[in-house]
């Protein structure tokens, strides 16, 4: 890909004829002669037939005009389409300025897509099909590599498991980042994805980033378009770094570096009672700490995790399951599955598929193992290279789909919705406290998200970034069914959404910017302290609003609509419930109180 990249010395305009932490189980129970026994070993022969690495996000009709564009996920959190009229590929940094003056001098909306495109939502839409896309699919070099200065200078494409690699190869690690390598650089900074650390500056890979370049409109003096660099000391870096793609297409990326390192990982498992409690310390204690949380089983894995001596022995490597290539007659078994469980309202099956699954995890340590192979016992201490993200199931250029992803739209597999947000540390035991209450009320509400890996607590410090986090905070991960029919509620639907309003609004909690439902940014602009000097450099950098779309605008309080009042919106996240009509009162759910958080309005099943 790389060397595609090099020869094509301009930039080309192409047609063609989805951190996510989703769980695909590891086994199935009453199905058939499909045996749990069975399917696990289904499970792991599976990895040894042909891959199919994921369809690229962007199709177009014609050669180069009549385009879509969506997520890895096929669909976005309101199941519109996004629609362009054009879509360019650019190699380098003199193509994205030849562009962004044509975007100019046209008046032409502009959005940027990556290669994978994980971000939930609607950040790549641009406004109307007669929008163009810029994607960052093939500026994927690695610059340079300042070994004396330990930096890494890359083009925004080049994917996360690229920097690990060619780093290590350097004898040099970034250190902190997300679990999945699927991610590229340029929409890691957009939506300000981190790791889990409260250690140095933080586990936010923003905060890496020594010096920035990116293509901006400007005016015909110069050219409709310039290149701006912008380094530490430049205040504008802080809006840069985690822009929502909203200030222009960003070209190169230099990242702070530091020498290769080993770690050592242990998972401990303890009763959940003090959760409250150890959220708060834990993060202090431990480098890479992170938390999963299983409500409904009143348990807690503690992942310790911390630098060791270079010379300690031990090659270890994390091959996360959930991030494996799974065989597609196991996804669509598995989903089948979750459909029958759902219609039948079955809460018991969802709780015994959930327990096996998540002790089948334990069992395994999650995908580590001791020297790449087998898991013999903790710790288990490997190279930083070998052990901080992972997504093996995007390693093959190979034909066919007997294996994928597990949330690849192409095969019947998961679909999910993802609710994220930020607690601060300073209330985050009253957080933990409030959803163990729902727990004592209904805890096999919570066996749907367990189905997922549970809830995934990860820690992220304050940022410097105007966009970026508050306040050291815990970083709550939820997945759970999602339904291909809009209008059709979850078995529990009231839980998790009394779970995101406590957090989102009681609580204060501040949204992943890749992550989950429309309901959840609503207001969020106003929980910036900074958001007014965004704004400004936004308008700086951008006045005709090339980069913005209806959908940033309401995100950023610059226009209404962001929620809509419709029947069923409430099941989707595209509202807050306040009628009947909401939820899905022709099916039993109906808009009631919370039951911790009287605030919040659920969509609740009659008599629950």
């Amino acid at each position: 890909m790389t060397g595609l990249a090099e020869h094509k010395a301009h930039f080309r305009v192409v047609g063609s004829g989805r951190l996510t932490n989703s769980w695909s189980v590891l086994c199935l129970t009453r199905m058939s002669q499909f045996t749990p026994t069975r399917l696990l070993l289904l499970f792991f022969l599976g990895f040894y037939v042909a891959l199919s690495i994921p369809e690229d996000p962007i199709n177009c009709f014609t050669r180069n005009t009549n385009c879509t564009v969506t997520n890895s996920y096929a669909i976005f959190p309101d199941r519109s389409i996004c629609e362009a009229q054009q879509v360019f590929y650019p190699a380098q940094e003199e193509d994205l300025l030849k562009l962004v003056a044509s975007a100019t001098q046209n008046g032409k909306k502009v959005k940027v897509a990556t290669r994978f495109s994980h971000s939930i939502p609607k950040w790549v839409c641009p406004e109307g099909h007669n929008g163009w896309l810029i994607s960052t699919k093939y500026l994927n070099r690695v610059m340079e590599i300042d070994a004396e200065k330990r930096t890494m200078r890359v083009q925004s494409g080049v994917t996360l498991k690229q920097v690990v690699d060619e780093a290590a190869k350097a004898g040099l690690a970034l250190p902190y980042t997300p679990y999945w390598w699927g991610l590229t650089i340029g929409g890691i900074l957009g939506t300000g994805a981190h790791g889990s650390s409260l250690w140095g500056q933080g586990s936010s890979v923003h905060e890496q980033v020594v010096e920035l370049r990116i293509v901006t409109p400007a005016p015909p003096a110069d050219g409709y378009a310039k290149v701006r660099t912008l380094s530490e000391e430049d205040e504008h870096l802080n809006a840069a770094k985690v822009s929502l793609g909203l200030l222009g297409v960003i070209s190169q990326i230099t990242l702070k570096l530091e020498p290769l390192f080993k770690r050592s990982i242990t998972y401990l498992t303890k009763n959940d009672s003090d959760l409250g409690d150890e959220a708060i310390t834990f993060g202090q204690q431990h480098e890479f700490a992170d938390i999963i949380w299983y409500p409904h089983q009143r348990k807690a894995v503690y992942r310790v995790d911390d630098r060791v001596p270079i010379n300690t022995s031990g090659n270890g490597v994390y091959d996360f399951i959930p991030f494996r290539p799974t065989p597609s007659l196991q996804l669509a078994l598995l989903r089948i599955t979750e459909d029958v469980q759902e219609f039948n309202g079955d809460a018991d099956g969802k709780c015994l598929l959930a327990m096996t699954a998540t002790n089948t995890l334990m069992a395994n340590a999650y995908g580590l193992t001791n020297n790449g192979i087998i898991f013999t016992g903790f710790p288990v201490v490997g190279f930083h290279n070998h052990l901080q993200a992972s997504g093996s199931c995007l390693d093959s250029d190979m034909k066919g789909k007997k294996t994928s992803c597990p949330w690849d739209s192409r095969v019947k597999g998961e679909f999910f919705h993802q609710t994220t947000f930020s607690i601060g540390l300073s209330v985050v035991k009253k957080f933990i406290e409030d959803v163990q209450k729902l727990v004592e009320l209904e805890p096999k509400g919570f066996c749907g998200i367990e189905m997922y890996n549970g809830v995934l607590m990860r820690y992220v410090k304050a940022s410097s970034a105007y966009l970026g986090k508050q306040e050291d905070a815990v970083d709550f991960d939820l997945t759970y069914y999602r339904s291909k029919e809009p209008m059709n509620p979850r078995l529990h639907e009231d839980i998790i959404e009394e779970i995101e309003q406590i957090g989102i609004f009681k609580y204060g909690g501040l949204p992943h910017w890749g992550k989950n439902r429309n309901v959840a940014f609503e207001g969020v602009i106003k929980k910036y302290k900074n958001a007014d000097k965004f704004l400004k450099v936004k308008d700086e950098y951008d006045s005709q609003r090339l980069f913005s779309s209806e959908w940033t605008d309401q995100v950023l309080g610059l226009k209404e609509g962001l929620t809509v009042s419709m029947d069923g919106c409430a099941l989707e996240g595209l509202c807050i419930c306040s009628h009947d009509s909401h939820c899905a009162p022709s099916k039993g759910y109906f808009c009631r109180p919370g039951k911790v958080y009287k605030e919040a309005k659920i969509c609740t099943r009659s008599g629950s």
